[in-house]
């Protein structure tokens, strides 16, 4: 019954308990907002800063999300979760990248573009023109989305006739095509994470209140020079990305 809070334990950890118990029992189903401060506080007979507390709790639990001038609502339950495999694996002459699941829901976009901001720092090149091409991708099982955008700068291009009337070809493929060219290739990659801009958030269907995953892989050739680039933009909430690690040889030490 409201009212009824018992005082000597915590009385904020009181009320978070009543109120997940009644988000449980569908009081306040997922997307409602809960009610007000004042609301809370006349209900429960509690002052304002133990509401807030409480509402806090709630927060930590994962139960609830506040939005600014939008009052707290109760949060949807979670997506299923897709582990997306960050792996290179090869046999042969075939080459094997991670997130297989995923499959293309679109036609691959191919642009013209310009090597600048990340994509200038990653391949090591400001300002020079590129293909960029861009995959929107589905996992079938969560039907979690991903964006895979890979730029090839113009200058490898050159170097594969093929890569360049074709830039649309699968990132696999191409490290196959750099491969039989000679290259000994290896790969870098580096994950952050952000708050989604509007037009991410609305291409992979992500909640308002979800991260965003990105990773930049890069492709090194014998040279240890950036040949391609490769960004992936995925919903924290949806998706984890899983890595192999192993174990760096030290280099024997010479004789002095």
């Amino acid at each position: 019954m409201p009212g009824d809070i018992i005082r000597p334990s915590a009385m904020y950890r009181q009320l978070a308990d009543r109120l997940a118990d009644s988000i449980a029992a569908g009081d306040f189903p997922p997307g409602t907002v809960l009610p007000s401060e004042t609301q809370l506080m006349e209900r429960y007979k509690v002052s304002r800063p133990t509401v807030r507390a409480a509402v806090a709790e709630l927060r930590t639990m994962g139960l609830v999300e506040s939005q600014h001038g939008k009052g707290t609502f109760v949060r949807r339950p979670s997506a299923p979760t897709t582990s997306i495999q960050r792996t290179i694996t090869r046999s042969g002459k075939t080459f094997t990248a991670g997130q297989q699941q995923f499959t293309e829901i679109e036609p691959p976009t191919v642009t013209r573009t310009e090597t600048i901001g990340a994509a200038a720092a990653f391949l090591e090149r400001d300002e020079e023109a590129a293909f960029a091409v861009d995959r929107l991708l589905m996992e079938a099982t969560t039907h979690a989305r991903a964006s895979h955008r890979t730029v090839i700068p113009f200058d490898v291009a050159e170097q594969f006739p093929s890569l360049a009337e074709e830039p649309n070809t699968a990132p696999a493929e191409i490290y196959g095509l750099f491969a039989a060219a000679g290259q000994v290739l290896e790969w870098s990659e580096t994950v952050t994470a952000r708050s989604p801009f509007p037009d991410e958030r609305t291409t992979l269907n992500m909640p308002e209140s979800a991260p965003i995953l990105i990773t930049h892989r890069v492709t090194h050739g014998t040279d240890g020079r950036p040949l391609l680039l490769e960004e992936l933009k995925v919903s924290a909430e949806q998706a984890r990305l899983t890595f192999r690690v192993t174990a760096d040889k030290t280099p024997p030490k010479r004789a002095g």
